[in-house]
């Protein structure tokens, strides 16, 4: 029997004239959309919609996932892979771009399409091994005993089911110097019912460390729902958030400070603000770094220092992320 989330994943959005109808917004935008969303489709939930403003264009959560006409310029800088992941890909579905810690491509699933995710373009078939072949990775952690920590990511791992990810931590508890799990994830801000007894019991049976990094963006996608889910989860995790700053939809401090007190709110600590991985297709989110600064100057000026996410910058070939301030 499905459980709820199951049902919700199932019936997201996948069709730019539903996602119109269901804002009552009118079909100027239809034709651009379904052009862009042949490059890269339309995904996003009901309950992500549900959050939408109707008849509002600009609404920051849909800019987030309606495609536009902007995404098939083609602009110098701007690639199909700007993190240079796949020159750190030794083995299918295992990334290791930082020492000390890996991250395993799980799966390419995703609850939503986020118009500007940096992994737009990855190349998922050629990393989504079979259980047989994910050996090769776990084999590959236990030989190199610097890893201690081991991110779950994709696509979205909590796209799969309890069992599945529970076999994930299984291994990877067997591993005696792996001590952290951390698991990257967008689908409980999409789909907040997606955090069930079932999986809080699965990441909190091993002797690993759990942490859970969510992705939320703007105040107005933590919903009471959300915030109920995510205090479910508060006591058996590490509870931290990652953004990334997006022209349009966050670019103003006013938000961001609000964004920081909902999440702690909700039992979530900010944890990074991206400024964009130059993603072909995304330039029309891109903040300069000048007004990022000074965005980030005036929300510290405004709250408490654990409510101020780093300012940072993913540059490839780097040990660490750069911190713009």
């Amino acid at each position: 029997m499905h459980k709820s989330w199951q049902i919700a994943l199932k019936n997201v959005i996948r069709e730019p004239k539903i996602l119109l109808e269901r804002l009552e917004l009118d079909e100027t935008w239809l034709n651009a959309a379904q052009n862009a969303a042949r490059l890269f489709p339309l995904r996003v939930s009901e309950s992500f919609v549900s959050r939408m403003r109707k008849r509002n264009p600009q609404d920051p959560l849909l800019r987030q996932v309606l495609p536009l006409q902007e995404e098939m310029l083609e602009v110098q800088g701007y690639t199909a892979d700007p993190l240079f992941e796949r020159s750190k890909n030794p083995i299918p579905g295992l990334l290791h771009k930082f020492k000390g810690r890996v991250l395993l491509t799980v799966t390419s699933a995703c609850a939503v399409h986020c118009r500007y995710c940096f992994r737009r373009e990855f190349p998922y078939q050629a990393n989504n091994p079979g259980k047989l072949e994910w050996q090769h990775a776990f084999d590959y952690i236990a030989q190199d005993e610097s890893i201690h920590e081991v991110i779950l990511s994709g696509g979205d791992p909590l796209s799969l089911d309890d069992d599945y990810l529970a076999w994930f931590f299984q291994q990877l508890d067997s591993i005696a110097h792996v001590k952290i799990i951390r698991i990257h994830t967008r689908l409980p801000v999409i789909i907040p019912e997606r955090i069930t007894p079932e999986f809080l019991q699965a990441l909190t049976r091993t002797r690993l460390k759990p942490v859970m990094v969510i992705h939320c963006n703007h105040p107005q996608e933590i919903d009471d729902t959300l915030q109920h889910a995510l205090q479910l989860a508060s006591p058996h995790m590490t509870l931290l958030n990652q953004s990334v700053l997006l022209h349009g939809v966050n670019d103003n401090a006013q938000t961001l400070i609000e964004l920081s007190e909902k999440l702690f709110a909700a039992d979530v600590l900010p944890y990074y603000l991206h400024q964009l991985d130059p993603v072909r297709g995304a330039m029309h989110f891109n903040v300069e770094d000048g007004r990022a600064k000074m965005l980030h100057q005036e929300i510290t000026a405004h709250l408490p220092g654990y409510l101020v996410p780093k300012l940072v910058r993913e540059v490839p070939g780097l040990a660490a992320k750069q911190v713009l301030i």
